[in-house]
């Protein structure tokens, strides 16, 4: 202690007590302007929380002889080596270059030569370029600096846990190697030849974006990282990689507990979280475009990020990632900046892709401890999501909106309202798919079982007798051969012109002709008898009515929907109602269903949560297309809404917990469309994890409904997607399904 306190004193004593010359030069530099404090502050972050604050003053008495830059354009050492004539009479490269040098234009850094670079191509990448049986986990090593190949080979050689290697390796015109002694060592491993271009970032996203980690549980990035710009650049570099890489057991170990944390994004070695708003450096509108990309409103005044990028990181941020739709284009070409780039954004946008999902960045040593778990999750016991049958042609839509409609029309004719909006939104795997197709539904069917759906919600078209967008329910009953679970929302509102279901031209009319309860009950009785319609509890077929208050005498007219199943053979049924935001004519005691759906976005919408069109105005730190009418809300603050007990308190006890992957009708509305800012599948995620902990228990039955399948006019799907592909399936499958885990992160 005693000594630690001396210690502190004689440091206190030096920054205080300068000797006149060292005096004279620290008020040079001041009125040079050419030392950037927030630079320095920040390529030095281990500086003593003293000296941090007289940095002027460090670099005179300890930084410029330990060769740290004043600035980015800099460098002590180098600027000593490039100009001959200095030698051995400057012992003060940054004064000499203030009171000559700069008026001399003298060089002041090492600058790679662009013709020592081969000019490699970007890689085409295919899924045959990648491991046909991936291990568990995967290791990408991206190799600029080829003298530092072998260092990394000895950390990868002693790991035990199963992985791919991956290595991206710049190529020099220069003969070397590298390659060979990659493959040498690692022959199964993944190499690629990539330009320089985008430092370890670029080679990164690119792989990314081609889903070579898709299979992986969890993904490790390094790189040969020297930091000309730190007097300590291989101490660190060796930090960086032992704290994600260490011994064979601690790798081990921190990684099952990494895996085990679902707060948990990224892995860092210790002292590589950077927190607090003196990190942005030039860096904060670059981080804010990226965000913009995949919705996510950036706080200035607030950073938190995993720095050094080199780290473990789930699969959920590379997902966010691949989001970002970030191309060749999006880098800069190399002149060795050391701030500023895309690159350099991109590390402290990572901070905010783990806030958007409720989780943060870990230090290696808080894996060594042991996690809170008062918080645990529950998964639902029923899945239920809604799905539309509308994508296949019909005569009327023929005739309303021209040949061959189907909702595709509309979806690919969306367009972007706001700089990163994204839209339109198109499908991925399954393509602009035909519904009239078997294999659509079987295809369907199989993902939804995959992620935990246990049955589709199917709406039922159905005007006095007249049925609409029948054809792929009449397909599933003559195909008892495609497994798809299934069970009937008759969606009773009148079609109209504006497709919001309340106002507008009537296309088809609901109009409840006298006997209708009687009828429909009648038409339902051979879905109920089909082996796959849902039993949720085993015993009772299940049916929903989209908006109950809309028919006259609601419990009357049930009364009799029930009477008719029971005379049919059917027995009693479970009958739910939607929980609508709109009050219809004929309210209807709650009493009358056996449970209730909520539907987000219906009645979750408050006036706090509007960024674009509410009562606070434009409260965006952009401005939307002119033009535009309708309005923008915070999805996160729905779903953090959604989420709480006191929310569920003010619903029906007998009420299952709705949530959406998303909302936006663009393409049914466009200028006056409504949207969900912020929907994405980190938003998402944390939506569902904090529904899991704390009002699951709540839900009737502890089910679960999701709005929905494939509404993709709305945005409201979980079908994979030209953006975002799978990763909302996989989201719904981590909290969903009871996936089998391997004992150890050796197995």
């Amino acid at each position: 202690m005693m000594k630690t306190f001396l210690r502190r004193a004689r440091l206190g004593v030096r920054l205080l007590f300068l000797t006149p010359a060292e005096r004279a030069y620290v008020r040079k530099i001041r009125r040079s302007q050419l030392f950037d404090r927030h630079f320095y502050l920040t390529t030095n972050p281990h500086m003593h929380p003293l000296t941090r604050m007289f940095p002027e003053r460090h670099y005179v008495q300890f930084g410029e002889v330990a060769g740290l830059r004043p600035n980015p354009e800099f460098a002590p050492l180098a600027y000593l080596r490039h100009n001959a004539d200095l030698t051995g009479s400057v012992t003060r490269p940054f004064l000499h270059y203030i009171d000559h040098g700069r008026h001399e234009q003298r060089i002041t850094k090492d600058l790679p030569l662009v013709e020592e670079f081969d000019l490699t191509p970007v890689p085409v990448l295919r899924p045959v370029d990648f491991p046909a049986k991936p291990a568990r986990f995967a290791v990408l090593v991206h190799v600029y600096y080829h003298d530092l190949w072998d260092e990394i080979a000895r950390y990868l050689e002693r790991q035990t846990i199963p992985f791919d290697l991956f290595v991206t390796v710049v190529r020099f015109k220069r003969k070397s190697d590298v390659e060979s002694r990659i493959k040498q060592a690692f022959p199964d491993a993944v190499l690629l030849g990539v330009p320089n271009h985008g430092r370890d970032i670029f080679p990164f996203v690119h792989l990314v974006n081609a889903g070579a980690f898709a299979p992986y549980e969890a993904v490790c990035k390094i790189h040969t990282k020297k930091s000309p710009h730190r007097q300590d650049g291989d101490v660190w570099r060796n930090h960086l990689i032992k704290g994600v890489l260490d011994d064979p057991e601690i790798t081990r170990r921190r990684l099952e507990a990494f895996l085990a944390d679902p707060e948990a994004a990224f892995w860092v070695a210790d002292g590589q979280i950077y927190d607090g708003t003196r990190w942005w450096g030039s860096n904060t509108g670059k981080t804010a475009h990226l965000l913009q990309r995949v919705e996510i409103q950036m706080d200035a005044g607030t950073l938190r990020f995993p720095a050094g990028s080199m780290y473990w990181v789930k699969p959920l941020m590379l997902d966010m990632i691949r989001g970002m739709r970030l191309t060749y284009g999006d880098f800069e070409e190399e002149s060795s900046q050391v701030d500023g780039t895309t690159a350099h954004a991109m590390e402290r946008a990572l901070g905010y892709l783990a806030h958007a999902a409720g989780q943060q960045p870990r230090q290696a040593s808080e894996l060594d401890k042991p996690r809170d778990v008062t918080r645990r999750a529950t998964r639902p016991s029923f899945v239920s999501a809604f799905y539309l049958p509308q994508f296949h042609p019909v005569p009327e839509n023929d005739l309303w909106w021209g040949k061959g409609f189907t909702e595709w029309r509309s979806v690919v004719d969306a367009r972007p309202v706001f700089v990163g909006h994204g839209q339109p939104a198109l499908p991925a795997d399954l393509g602009f798919y035909d519904l009239r197709v078997p294999e659509t539904l079987a295809a369907q069917a199989a993902m939804a079982r995959d992620c935990g759906i246990d049955a589709f919600c199917v709406y039922h078209y159905w005007f006095d007798g007249k049925r609409m967008l029948e054809r792929p329910m009449e397909t599933l009953l003559e195909r008892n051969d495609i497994e798809f679970p299934f069970y009937l929302c008759w969606a009773n509102e009148s079609w109209r012109r504006n497709w919001d279901g309340l106002s507008g031209e009537i296309l088809l009319d609901q109009s409840y002709r006298p006997g209708f309860a009687a009828a429909l009950a009648k038409d339902l009785v051979r879905f109920f008898a089909d082996p796959r319609y849902a039993r949720p509890d085993g015993r009772r077929p299940r049916f929903v009515i989209y908006r109950p208050e809309d028919m006259p005498e609601p419990a009357a007219n049930v009364a009799e929907m029930r009477r008719i199943w029971t005379e049919a053979g059917i027995g009693d049924v479970e009958l739910g109602a939607v929980r609508f935001h709109v009050k219809g004519r004929h309210p209807v005691p709650e009493s009358v269903f056996d449970f209730w759906v909520e539907m987000p976005p219906h009645g979750l919408v408050e006036a706090d949560d509007y960024l674009f069109g509410g009562p606070g105005g434009n409260r965006l730190n952009f401005t939307p297309e002119p033009g535009f009418e309708g309005l923008i809300y915070d999805y996160r603050a729905v779903a953090r809404r959604a989420a709480t007990r006191g929310h569920a308190k003010r619903l029906p006890q007998n009420t299952i917990a709705g949530v959406m992957p998303g909302w936006d009708n663009t393409a049914r509305r466009g200028l006056s469309a409504h949207i969900a800012y912020g929907a994405n599948p980190a938003a998402f995620a944390y939506w569902l994890r904090q529904l899991s902990i704390d009002r699951l228990d709540r839900s009737y039955r502890g089910e679960l409904f999701l709005n929905a399948w494939n509404e993709w006019a709305e945005k409201a799907m979980l079908e994979p997607s030209r953006q975002w592909g799978d990763a909302y399936l996989k989201v719904l499958a981590a909290h969903c399904t009871e996936k089998a885990r391997r004992p150890s992160a050796a197995a």
